[in-house]
Order: structure tokens, then sequence, then C-alpha cells
């Protein structure tokens, strides 16, 4: 196991600047996830973790050592990727201790360690397969496997299950966080999936556009959000927003409602904001200030949602536990819950939360 420190790590190829100026404390043995958009740098900041991608500026540390400039098969670190890079013409024995065998390791070594990951990821009635005979679910569990018997300081994941269907990306989900839970080596995961952030992670790092927007535990992401960026960003659904502005205690939205504010907000009068409220932390009521247009009705038996819109067309929606009777079409009167509002400065983008 080994900590991971990053020091105003830059990346720019050429003239265009990718990751700006990126701190980063990760302890040993937390599992960190990288998540953000498509093409918010998470990718290249792993690989710059790595060593396939060279740092333009500042330090990457492993276990207080810098490593910028140590090759990638010198730091210690085990990689598992989307494409699960798996040799064909191998069998899954030959793909879990090609690596090793190139290490020179003695061939007992490899065998027992090969035979400890086949076990650990009961994959042991998979070893004389090729990979053409394996499904989706197999091969990353061998991939995994390659990681594995390296014993490595630190695993790093690129994405390794956006190729599954939805149902084998959850029980894999489940397995790389019980293998984190087994072997308690520091693990770090990119990802743009948020779901998967806020399950398996320890610790989450928000990232748009080359920069990190918050680094902390999930629930604290979830519960005081940085910034619009990352309340929208973390949580399924997405937290509903409203434009408005400051007056007195409260904020009148521009869809026509007035919403008194709690006292743990800092704000001035005539601000411009947007306030949040995630779909669960609303009251339903016809007599609630703020009206939304149903124009979607999911009944799911447990729950139910509705999608709808704010009468300035903003996208609104609601999310109760249980079934409920509203129809397509009508509207509904909802309530903010006073102490889950959240509120940001409409130009910055900032919580306002004192």
């Amino acid at each position: 196991m080994a900590d991971l420190t990053l020091n105003n790590v830059h990346k720019s190829y050429g003239a265009t600047d990718v990751i700006f100026g990126i701190d980063m404390a990760i302890q040993s043995g937390e599992f960190c996830v990288f998540v953000g958009p498509s093409g918010c740098g998470k990718s290249t900041l792993l690989r710059m973790i790595a060593g396939l991608e060279n740092v333009t500026a500042g330090e990457v540390q492993i276990a207080g050592q810098t490593v910028n400039h140590i090759p990638a098969a010198q730091r210690g670190l085990a990689m598992v990727f989307q494409s699960y890079a798996l040799y064909p013409h191998m069998s899954v024995r030959q793909n879990l201790s090609f690596g090793l065998e190139n290490l020179n390791m003695p061939k007992a070594e490899i065998t027992a360690r090969v035979n400890e990951a086949a076990r650990m990821l009961q994959i042991e009635e998979l070893m004389q397969r090729r990979p053409a005979a394996l499904s989706g679910g197999q091969r990353q569990r061998i991939a995994i496997g390659r990681a594995v018997v390296r014993e490595p300081k630190i695993f790093l994941f690129d994405e390794p299950l956006s190729n599954l269907d939805a149902e084998l990306r959850v029980a894999m989900r489940a397995e790389i966080s019980d293998l984190h839970a087994r072997l308690g080596n520091t693990m770090i995961y990119v990802t743009h999936d948020q779901v998967e952030a806020m399950t398996m992670a320890d610790k989450i790092a928000v990232l748009r556009k080359g920069v990190v927007e918050q680094f902390g535990r999930p629930l604290d992401l979830f519960n005081r959000p940085a910034n619009r960026f990352v309340a929208g960003f973390i949580g399924s659904p997405a937290m509903n927003f409203a434009k408005g502005t400051v007056r007195g205690g409260a904020v009148d939205l521009d869809a026509g409602a007035t919403i008194p504010l709690p006292d743990n907000f800092d704000v001035t009068q005539g601000q411009k904001v947007e306030l949040g409220i995630r779909a669960s932390h609303i009251d339903i009521g016809k007599n609630g200030p703020i009206k939304v247009q149903a124009n979607m009705v999911e009944q799911l038996g447990t729950e139910s949602y509705i999608y709808g819109t704010l009468s300035d067309t903003t996208r609104f929606t609601l999310h109760q536990l249980g079934q409920i009777d509203i129809e397509q079409g009508t509207k509904v009167g909802v309530t903010p819950r006073p102490d889950m509002i959240h509120l940001f400065d409409a130009k910055s983008g900032l919580s306002l939360r004192k």
C-alpha cells in the first residue's frame, strides 16, 4: 500500500492546456474515484500517475517519492483498462502469469500468485480458456486478476466497467469494492458515472475542464456541494435549479414563486441566485408555492417520478416513495423543505452556504 500526492500538477499538449494545477492527497488504503464529464481530464490525470503521460509541471509523489521521471514499469502500480487489453492467443493462466514471467520471478512464486488471484476472483474453472471464449464480465475479472498478481502499491482503474451491460456493471462494482476491502490497497478509479463514484468511493474528486471542482467524501459532496456544477453532477436524478433574486429573507423565483430562506446563507439584497433542491427533498401539495407542469409521470410501484417544467420552462423533477395519484398534463404544487435548500451565486456558481 502507498499514499499518493499531486502537487500543482499541470499537463499541456503544445499550446493546449488540459490539466490546470491539481493538488490532491490520497491516503494509503483509500478508494478514490475521479469523476466528471467526458473530456474533463480524469483519464489524462490517471495516465500521468501511471507514468503513461509526462507531467508538464508539478510533482507526482508515491509513498513520499517523486516519480515524475520514473518509468511506468518501475512505479509499482497496476492498471486495469476499459478495453481489458488481454492477449488473445494466450490462455487465462498465461495472461495472468505473463507479466510476472517478464520480471523473471521464480516459477513457484508465479504459480502461487496466479492461483491465489484465481481463487479470489472465482475464475479457477476459466484458467485454460482464451479471451474469445469468455463473456465481458469474465474478461474484466481476468484483467483485474492480472493487476492483482503484481501486488502493486496502487491499483489504477480506467473506466473498467463501461463496456458491460447495466446489470453486470452493478455486480462488478460490488466485486471491485469487495476486492478493495480484502486487499486494503490504495485504489484510484476513473469513471463518468456518478452512481459508481457514490457507491464505491472513500473520496471523490469531481473534475471539470482540467480542474478539481471538489474533493471529499461522497456524502459531503452530496450534502454540501461547493458549487452549482458539483451539485448538478452528484446525485441521481440531478438536482433541480431555479433562477431568482434575493429579496428580504426570501428568493423571488423567475418562475413566479417566493421561497423563504433559512439563515445559513450569506446573501445580499438584490443578488441574482439559483436555488437548488433535490427531487426527493420536496413536499407535494396543491397549495405549494412552486407550480410544476407534469409532462411525464413514471409509476414504478415502490417509487414515482414526475418530470415537469416551471412557468419559465425550467425543467423540474419530483421523486416520491410509493405511488402517487398525479396524471400527465396536470399542475402540481410543491414546497422545498427549508433545511434541504441549496443556494448558488448566479454569476460565479459558488455555494452561498455559510
